[in-house]
């Protein structure tokens, strides 16, 4: 498995956290998705690479702002 962190803004609650899940979740080769809602914070365990784009992608379709992967 392969871990990526990213961060996003604009979640104040679970139901954010909810819809985040569920859209990169929906993103091929994804395995579990953590949402820490006050770091804005997304950790995401995946089977192989996940294109930024395309998480980005995905974050914005929930509704919220992609700020980029955690370095």
């Amino acid at each position: 498995m392969i871990e990526h962190g990213y961060t996003v803004s604009g979640m104040s609650c679970g139901h954010c956290a909810q819809s985040v899940t569920e859209e990169i979740s929906a993103l091929p080769g994804v395995a579990e998705v953590d949402v820490d809602v006050p770091a804005r914070r997304v950790f995401v365990r995946a089977e192989t690479a996940l294109a930024e784009g395309d998480v980005r992608a995905a974050v914005e379709e929930a509704g919220y702002t992609f700020e980029g992967a955690l370095r």
